[in-house]
């Protein structure tokens, strides 16, 4: 079985190499392929196209350093590659972050088979999600379930424009300004801000960042 590691910290490529040699994935016989950023990740993903040796398995840290090269600038986008390129490979996604949106962007975006927190990360958790995928089965850490129940308690969060809406109130910029990015009037990005000042049960705009940053959305 094609397993392919990709993660900036060697030792980390290394921990996930030996915890996936035990068994039981270790019965599978794995071949592992190993890269350390987007660069070399596509440069081995090329050659085994090339080869036409597909990746079973894919275990992706998010945050990689990019490749701007092919506009490839996290573990995301190299995971939506390889969901194009060889659409069998079962995907892990490994994310330090456990804010609400950004974990739920991973969800909605890539639609890995596995997504886990590192602080959730132990050798037997992560033989667990390789034999859960394996079985076609998804496997969520403990964090990004609480994740996932946070932001389908907050139906509105759901919407990408609301969560954009939210990000960019948290960075400073004015409702006038997002117009030209989000490409909505400043009238429906203002209904919006409502709705989601009712469901924050907050008063301002500045309440409605705090309260979101506090309750883990940003």
């Amino acid at each position: 079985m094609n397993v392919f590691l990709v993660d900036d910290h060697p030792m980390t490529v290394e921990g996930y190499n030996n915890a996936l040699l035990a068994a039981p994935f270790g019965l599978y016989n794995p071949i592992f392929t190993k890269a350390y950023n987007c660069e070399e990740a596509y440069e081995a993903l090329s050659r085994r196209l090339d080869l036409k040796e597909l990746f079973d398995i894919a275990i992706i840290d998010k945050g990689l350093p990019g490749y701007e090269g092919k506009s490839i600038l996290s573990g995301n986008d190299l995971a939506i590659l390889i969901r194009e390129k060889m659409p069998n490979c079962k995907i892990i996604m490994i994310t330090a972050h456990t804010e609400v949106i950004i974990v739920y962007d991973i969800v909605k975006k890539v639609r890995p088979e596995g997504l886990i927190i590192k602080n959730d990360i132990t050798p037997e958790k992560l033989q667990q999600a390789v034999i859960a995928i394996i079985a076609g089965e998804q496997y969520y850490s403990a964090i990004v379930q609480k994740c996932i129940n946070d932001i389908w308690k907050k139906q509105l969060m759901i919407e990408d424009y609301n969560r954009q809406i939210l990000l960019y109130l948290s960075k400073g910029f004015k409702i006038k300004e997002l117009e030209s990015i989000l490409h909505l009037t400043t009238s429906t990005i203002q209904k919006r801000i409502i709705r989601m000042k009712k469901a924050f049960e907050v008063t301002d705009d500045t309440g409605l960042v705090k309260e979101a940053i506090k309750q883990g959305f940003i």
